[in-house]
């Protein structure tokens, strides 16, 4: 036996992949854990590959009209990156063939990634992966049977042996009705095939918000094909009725995880009712260094050099970047406050705003200044209106409050490396881990944060930044982070900017410090392989192992 043996080959699959701006197939965080994942396993040489899909218009460019209103057109972007390898493979929506080109992606440093694409000459389901995200229940449906069905016979055709599959978010569970499928086909019953597939299947559930735990009736998931030659009461069994794709997930698997310590604590109490689910434990995410430490950061962090000049040169780039789309000239010696995340309610990117009587007078004086930038969801209206409200804010301090529309990869380098202070502060404990930050901590942008995903585990408050509402979760939570939060900022943040410059250099330096190692995706890929993947591989040969053995006795 040698070690290379015992290293799983794993296929990971995602409904979309952020490896760089100029390949816009994802949202938001999760697809830019995925393409870290990707870079770290090319990094660490490990055999990995990830499974995803060809988004034709991408996830949305999305801009600001006169009225202060986001709308959204296609994303578009060359296919220089891509490799067409040749392969197509069919699958079956509504009683049809369907043919999937499959592309090769793995210019980016990245592990390979194989993207399926149903906007093939001559075929009518061009629309399958036209937008990610978009469309009715029955796009949403055609799109994970691309994924996870085709995800499946794409690795047969490609001649992959796989031992581990890793399906990131419900998006992906349909994989496991086609690996069930298979084994029912070689004479296995169904809870043999079920038990079978379990041994192959990892999950990661990535959000408490019940809206992103979707659900869909199994009428439609019959008409559309999902079912893949499963019963009604096999399909049940796996994710309920309706059907849920994180129970699905939880139940194909032997083996769960959360996404920081507080999110594994909440989803176990969030699915303790579900029998036969996998265990949930806890994996903190992690970033990729080398795609998100500022090039300068880095040189000075690893030389033991100072940090302010490297800090001030992001800073000088960033306001730049900030005039260019904007017009408004920030003034590089005040305290920047940056507020950068896929626009949702639960994050509360308002709650700054609730007491114009305190923090009206920072901002007209120009002692603190803001920038903001997020998508929304494009059928996302409560976002939208969101948005809107931080567009208007801006009309009323135009010297200090900016909103960059389009959020993207380079925006999201470019303020986690400029700004000074990174403002989060979601209803706890529905943000599971929030990688934004961690980005932030590991420029020296020091983290101003509610407890919640990962600043429970990184934060040492009033040493590598601050914490602010306690972790309270009752009913007046707002306002009661509020408060705190504005005590934070008037007692904490501001005498320590504008009358301690070393002592904030030196929570910069503790920053780097907690973020560096602790919160690298390698150090996140690094447990994934020794707590969900190498146990699964490991028993599995031992049980080959021994059947060999048992069979040898035999004869």
């Amino acid at each position: 036996m040698t070690y290379d043996k015992y290293r799983p080959r794993v296929a990971y699959f995602c409904m979309e992949y952020g490896l760089d701006e100029s390949l816009p197939i994802y949202a938001g965080g999760l697809g830019v854990l995925a393409g870290d994942i990707l870079k770290t396993a090319f990094d660490l040489k490990l055999p990995f590959i990830g499974i995803g899909i060809l988004w034709k218009e991408g996830y949305t460019t999305q801009l600001i009209n006169e009225h202060g209103w986001p709308y959204d057109r296609p994303a578009t972007y060359t296919r220089d990156t891509l490799q067409d390898i040749g392969i197509t493979i069919h699958i079956t929506i509504r009683g049809e063939q369907v043919p999937v080109r499959v592309w090769r992606v793995d210019s980016f440093g990245n592990a390979p990634l194989y993207l399926l694409d149903t906007a093939v000459p001559g075929s009518s389901y061009d629309w399958v992966t036209r937008r990610l995200y978009g469309g009715t229940p029955q796009d949403r449906i055609a799109q994970e049977i691309v994924l996870g069905i085709g995800g499946i016979r794409a690795l047969e055709a490609l001649g992959h042996t796989v031992d581990v599959y890793h399906f990131n978010e419900g998006h992906a569970v349909l994989a496991g009705i086609e690996l069930i499928r298979r084994k029912k086909a070689k004479g296995l019953t169904f809870d043999e095939a079920l038990e079978a597939t379990r041994r192959e299947v990892v999950f990661t559930t990535h959000t408490p918000v019940m809206a992103g735990n979707e659900e869909h009736e199994h009428s439609l998931l019959r008409y559309m094909g999902a079912y893949d030659g499963l019963s009604w009461e096999e399909m049940r069994r796996i994710g309920d009725e309706p059907f849920n794709m994180t129970v699905a997930g939880l139940r194909l698997a032997h083996l769960a995880n959360g996404v920081s310590k507080l999110h594994g604590m909440t989803a176990r109490a969030m699915w303790s009712d579900k029998d036969d689910r996998a265990p949930i434990v806890a994996i903190t995410n992690g970033v990729h260094v080398d795609t998100w430490m500022h090039p300068n950061m880095r040189r000075a962090y690893e030389s033991r050099l100072g940090l302010w000049a490297p800090h001030t040169q992001a800073k000088r780039e960033l306001l730049q970047a900030i005039a260019k789309r904007t017009g408004v000239q920030l003034n590089p010696q005040s305290l920047l406050i940056g507020f950068a995340r896929r626009a949702a309610m639960y994050k509360r990117p308002d709650l700054i705003f609730q007491r114009m009587d305190i923090i009206g007078p920072l901002l007209e004086s120009g002692r603190v200044q803001m920038v903001f930038s997020g998508k929304t969801h494009p059928q996302d209206e409560s976002s939208k209106h969101l948005v809107s409200k931080i567009t208007e804010i801006t009309q009323y301090f135009p010297q200090s409050v900016v909103f960059l529309e389009n959020y993207d990869m380079e925006l999201g380098r470019l303020l986690t490396a400029g700004c000074d202070v990174w403002l989060n502060n979601p209803q706890r404990p529905l943000e599971a881990s929030g990688t934004s930050g961690i980005k932030a901590a590991l420029n020296g942008c020091l983290n101003l944060s509610v407890l919640d995903g990962w600043w429970i585990e990184g934060c040492q408050h009033g040493v590598n930044g601050w914490q602010f509402g306690g972790g309270y979760e009752g009913h007046n939570q707002s306002q009661y982070d509020l408060a705190s939060l504005y005590e934070m900022l008037l007692q904490e943040v501001l005498p320590t900017y504008y009358e301690n410059p070393s002592r904030w250099q030196n929570m910069m330096l503790a920053s780097i410090n907690t973020a560096y190692h602790r919160f690298s995706s390698q150090r996140m890929l690094t447990e994934y392989y020794n707590i969900l993947y190498q146990p699964s591989r490991t028993v599995k040969l031992l049980a080959e192992e021994i059947e060999q053995v048992m069979i040898g006795t035999l004869h």
